[in-house]
């Protein structure tokens, strides 16, 4: 037992011993062990009351559950336990506000709604100049207590340059609404006219669990053959949310970043896949520590990445940040212990320290793959966007490098009217002669899926290689921004009445360029993403849209092209009718958003692990 210091040596105050001896198998025995200090054996130094089961590790599985859950509880305080593992999940859906009050001089609103759930926060998008706004949101809040909680609801309008106005306020007692059931609530606000329309859904919570090493499900024969039957191809066409699992084994880091005065930091382990966040204990004054705990997370979406950070406790502020890593689930290599170099917070640079995990995934192929034809989870709270001139200027980099990929297209063409080669221009005018006496609609589709055959037959080698270092130049170093969006919570009082117009100016000035960004930023992505579909940067997202082409060659070739031009305009009118409340969709964009773009290509790298970093790396093979 040792008593904190604060930039000093820890004092000792006392130790004791445990006679394994005097324990048996799987029985708790309550134990009181009386401190003392071998350099003064007479001092009273108190005495510390334990419960002790001892497990063997070959025990069956039941038992070794049972021993699991009794050690985590013994292990983990409740109040612990709370903020790590919830209960259940609520799923809501944002449809639309009525007839909210007008707050800006045009008889208008800017309104956007904020959520609050314990700790959790989600904000939705802003719907500009309307008193009806249609939403159409769809998010995900954890419940860790067995009653649900209160949802906190408030309504805000956004004004740029100032502090936002409040609309109104509602409130929602989840433990009034039964489970596994969807609930349509209109909900008055409580402060003001209008009101708020959910969807809400309370399900039961998934399987997530925190274990130490010595019980691990995937590793348990029985328990395995349970999950692959769980997920497996019979089970493709029910529960369409639950796609599969992961697990992920943190076993160590070495040759961290020493953070406190003393030289040496008290690291723990943040895991997130998209808003689900698990962590390991604090290994305390440690620049290597181990952890050797097991994380298991449902996945909604295999597009989805495991992100690990590691982060310094301090009793007395915030954490500091030590290291990051970012892991595609669809990179995964089942059962191989990886070392990861860690990031930094943008996941453009190496950082001091390395990683030790091993990852397991298994997902239903079928529902993985119509979960990426629909909107992506969003984060709960994204940062506000900043300007930067170099974040400017790279994404400008990037729209202009598309354009010239179309305007090399454009040229080689071109070349073949010009006749500056008389082989290319004569194959060039048979093959436009044959292809247009002889075109069909379901060629256009078949075109595509040729070149992805292509490209995976002939191309794919080489693609590889640009693809790890090609995109070097359009690697992220963030600079300071020019100016900082406060959330409205944080705003401070507004300036003097003399100084508001020149703030309002440069606000509007801001929104310019953010919205410039943005747009760079987006078109540019896009267009990487089309390349890196043809390049198979994803495999799976390849083949799938290998299947998709398929099979629209197969329907434009047998099916008139009238009747599938009825039965799409049909579905277009009739889909409100259907469901009122749907959540619109654009499955090519869902689809696009879930390949990465050059510069995520390089944020997902691994980086080589130095050899001469730490000893350990000589004895084992090198991973990257």
């Amino acid at each position: 037992v040792f008593d904190y210091d604060f930039g000093l040596q820890d004092d000792f105050m006392g130790s004791a011993y445990l006679y394994m001896e005097a324990l048996e198998q799987q029985r708790c025995i309550p134990v009181t062990l009386v401190l003392k200090d071998p350099q003064h054996p007479d001092q009273d130094l108190g005495s510390l009351d334990l419960s002790v089961t001892l497990t063997p590790k070959d025990s069956p599985v039941e038992e070794r559950r049972d021993s699991t859950s009794t050690q985590q509880s013994l292990r983990l305080s409740e109040l612990h336990r709370k903020s790590q593992l919830w209960r259940g999940i609520a799923s809501i859906a944002l449809i639309e506000g009525r007839s909210l009050i007008p707050m800006d001089p045009n008889g208008l609103s800017d309104p956007y709604v904020k959520f609050r759930l314990g700790h959790q926060k989600y904000r939705s998008k802003t719907v500009p100049k309307t008193l009806s706004p249609q939403w159409r949101e769809q998010f995900d809040l954890h419940l860790f207590e067995e009653t649900g909680g209160i949802l906190e609801i408030t309504v805000w309008d956004r004004d740029t340059g100032r502090r936002d106005d409040f609309i109104g306020r509602c409130q929602l007692d989840l433990s009034t609404l039964s489970k596994e059931h969807t609930h349509h609530l209109d909900l008055p606000l409580e402060e003001s006219r209008g009101f708020v329309v959910l969807l809400v859904t309370l399900t039961a919570s998934s399987h997530v669990s925190i274990a130490d090493l010595s019980v691990t499900p995937l590793d348990d024969p029985q328990e395995r053959r349970e999950i692959l039957k769980r997920y497996g191809a019979l089970k493709s066409f029910s529960n369409f949310r639950d796609v599969g699992i992961v697990q992920v084994k943190v076993m160590r880091a070495e040759g961290l970043m020493a953070a406190d005065v003393t030289g040496k930091s008290d690291p723990f382990c943040v895991l997130e896949l998209n808003n689900d966040r698990l962590q390991t204990h604090t290994v305390y004054k440690n620049l290597n520590p181990e952890w050797n705990k097991v994380f298991t997370f449902n996945v909604k979406d295999i597009h989805s990445l495991m992100e690990v950070t590691v982060f310094d406790e301090d009793r007395d502020r915030s954490a500091d940040f030590l290291g990051k890593i970012s892991i595609p689930l669809l990179s995964i290599c089942n059962g191989e212990q990886k070392s990861y170099v860690l990031k930094n917070k943008e996941l453009t640079a190496p950082t001091k320290g390395v990683l030790h995990l091993e990852l397991d995934v298994i997902y239903n192929t079928v529902k993985a793959a119509m979960k990426t034809v629909v909107p992506a989870e969003q984060k709960y709270i994204e940062e506000e966007p900043k300007v930067s001139k170099q974040l400017l200027q790279q994404n400008f980099n990037r729209v202009k490098r598309c354009i010239m990929v179309l305007i090399s297209y454009g040229t080689y063409i071109n070349s073949c009217f010009e006749w500056e080669s008389a082989q290319r221009s004569i194959i060039s005018f048979v093959m436009f002669v044959l292809v247009v006496w002889n075109f069909e609609l379901y060629m256009l589709p078949l075109a595509l899926l040729l070149l992805l055959v292509w490209n995976y037959l002939f191309s794919r080698d080489t693609t590889d290689t640009e693809i790890a270092f090609g995109p070097a130049a359009c690697k992220i170093k963030t600079m300071e921004a020019m100016f900082d969006w406060e959330d409205e919570e944080e705003d401070k009082e507004d300036k003097e009445s003399e100084h508001k117009g020149f703030m309002n100016k440069l606000y509007a000035i801001q929104d310019v360029f953010v919205s410039v960004q943005n747009a760079l930023d987006e078109v540019a992505s896009n267009g990487e993403r089309i390349k890196n579909t043809v390049n198979w940067t994803v495999p799976f997202l390849s083949w799938l849209a290998i299947a998709a082409l398929l099979s629209a060659v197969v329907l434009l070739y047998l099916v008139p092209l009238r009747y599938l031009v009825l039965i799409w305009g049909v579905n277009k009118f009739t889909k409100k009718l259907r469901d009122p409340y749907m959540i619109d969709n654009n499955e090519l964009f869902d689809f696009l958003s879930r390949v990465p773009s050059d510069v995520q290509v390089m944020h997902y790298r691994e980086l080589r692990v130095d050899p001469g970093q730490s000893p350990s790396k000589r004895r084992r093979p090198i991973q990257s």
